[in-house]
């Protein structure tokens, strides 16, 4: 690692700064992009399944490029690896800003999308090393308040945008404040590496995109093209067999691009486990809340983005208190007390109706956003406390990957559920009306009443995804039960390492 950032009585705030800033923009670049998605598809004139790729292609390049993150932090130096990153975003966010047909948006946030996935692991790797295993929950709970800013903020500001001027502006507005922090990093950034002799295994780079690539492609084209279509499963089936060979590839390598040995460390696994599970269900309410919001509820993008703020300000400003709390209480507590909260609070969103006061949603939002709080990043930093310094790389690049690929799965399974079950419920709904219709109905009164089944059935549909996901947390909240708060495991290298070193000094003596 980095001579200038290795363990010391004081952390490295300057470099810290200068990657959380970074790191920031592009949290604030994502949020900012989902209100804006109707007027995209009306200027460029596409449908909902196209500009889904905006997402979609934003994960799949992460779900590609954040596996090669580990090797790319233990070769390089945090200089050349945030100017690269921050680079790349700034431009992406040129190109998606001059973007006057969908193919050039989309290239632009593929190319965003490179620079974000160095980013986050970069940082979480500086804070790990940076910090003792009894400080890193407080350091990592103002890392959460600065990064949760963004998701608080993003929505509003994206709302206001939308409103006043053209969503190209979301980009132009982004552009100047990443040339600066590209021109700070450049000057500030001083750290230097010594030179690495590690090399980049080119065949596992091709299973790796090609397994986690497959999954994330075919899990996130299930909730438009239905999970018979060939453009699913296949890839899916490639994904697997990909990912299988990569992990058996790893495994026998001197020097694995992603190590899989970290989850020989019980925590950390367990800590995977349950993100993965609470991602899926979190995606939920990202998700299915905006749909309801906009599309049944004909609520404006601002009244929207203002919807979302209190439960984002809550996660903002809970994530140093909880940082706090688990130094003092450890993961446990507030893992189960957190999914707790989660899971009742996504159970109560399982029972909207076409009259749920404004109020209600945003106090319940809130209070769901409480809960997650106490969640995410104590459970995450568990499991690295018990890795060997030697695996923060692969774990942090691994916690990433996963986080990804649990998200596409998340939004395949609810979107794929919620359209199947509004389907059921539209017949169940029209042959209903049509047993207690008396006499012929105008065609004002029969394009009235498909209007009103058609958001009834949606509604029940987002009900039941509602549920599925209460389902999918409460499986976290059993697990959270199996938390143990975790010491720093022994590194296997450094005890044969120093086993060697005493058989030499018995053998010299």
């Amino acid at each position: 690692m980095d001579d200038s950032i290795k363990k010391t009585d004081r952390a490295p705030y300057g470099i810290l700064a200068i990657l959380m800033i970074g790191a920031f923009i592009t949290f604030l670049n994502n949020t900012l992009l989902n209100i804006a998605l109707p007027s995209i598809m009306k200027d460029l004139d596409i449908g909902p399944s196209t500009v889904q790729w905006l997402t979609t292609g934003f994960m799949l390049v992460n779900g590609i490029l954040i596996p090669t993150t580990a090797f790319l932090i233990q070769k390089y130096s945090v200089r050349n690896l945030f100017l690269t990153a921050i680079g790349l975003f700034t431009l992406g966010t040129v190109i998606a800003g001059f973007a006057h047909v969908f193919p050039l948006l989309l290239a632009g946030r593929m190319v965003q999308a490179s620079g974000s996935a160095i980013m986050m692991p970069l940082l979480m790797n500086v804070m790990l090393i940076s910090f003792p295993v009894e400080k890193r929950g407080t350091a990592m709970g103002f890392f959460g308040l600065i990064m949760m800013a963004a998701p608080a903020i993003g929505p509003t500001l994206s709302g206001w945008i939308i409103e006043h001027y053209d969503w190209r502006m979301l980009f132009h507005f982004v552009t100047p404040i990443a040339i600066i922090v590209l021109l700070i990093g450049f000057f500030l950034l001083k750290d230097k590496k010594d030179k690495v002799d590690i090399r980049l295994d080119f065949f596992s780079l091709l299973l790796s995109s090609a397994g986690f690539g497959g999954l994330l492609y075919g899990f996130s084209s299930a909730g438009s093209k239905g999970w018979d279509s060939p453009q699913v499963y296949v890839p899916i089936i490639v994904g697997i067999i990909s990912l299988i060979w990569f992990i058996v590839r790893q495994s026998k390598l001197e020097r694995p691009m992603l190590n899989f040995g970290v989850f020989k460390y019980p925590m950390f696994a367990l800590s995977s486990s349950i993100t993965m599970v609470l991602n899926m269900a979190l995606f939920s309410g990202m998700l299915l809340l905006p749909i309801y919001v906009q599309t049944i509820r004909g609520i404006s993008p601002m009244d929207a983005g203002l919807l979302m703020l209190p439960g984002a300000i809550v996660l903002s400003l809970m994530s140093p208190v909880t940082g706090k709390l688990f130094d003092k209480l450890g993961g446990k507590i507030l893992a189960v007390i957190g999914l707790g909260i989660t899971t009742v609070t996504t159970y109560y969103f399982s029972k909207l109706t076409l009259d749920t006061t404004y109020t209600h949603l945003v106090i319940l939002n809130a209070v769901r956003m409480f809960g997650i709080s106490m969640v995410m990043m104590p459970v995450s930093t568990n499991g690295l406390n018990q890795l060997p310094a030697r695996f923060y790389p692969h774990g942090t690049a691994m916690n990433n990957t996963l986080n990804q690929v649990s998200g596409a799965i998340g939004t395949a399974l609810l979107v794929t559920l919620m359209s199947n079950r509004t389907e059921t419920h539209a017949a169940e709904l029209a042959e209903n009306a049509m047993k207690h219709a008396t006499g012929q109905p105008t065609a004002a009164a029969l394009a009235e009443m498909k209007q009103q089944i058609a958001m009834k059935a949606m509604l029940e549909g987002i009900n039941d995804a509602f549920f599925a996901a209460t389902f999918i947390a409460s499986v976290a909240f059993v697990l959270a039960f199996f938390i143990k708060r975790a010491k720093q495991a022994e590194d296997p290298l450094e005890e044969k390492t120093s086993g060697k070193k005493m058989a030499a000094k018995l053998a010299k003596n």
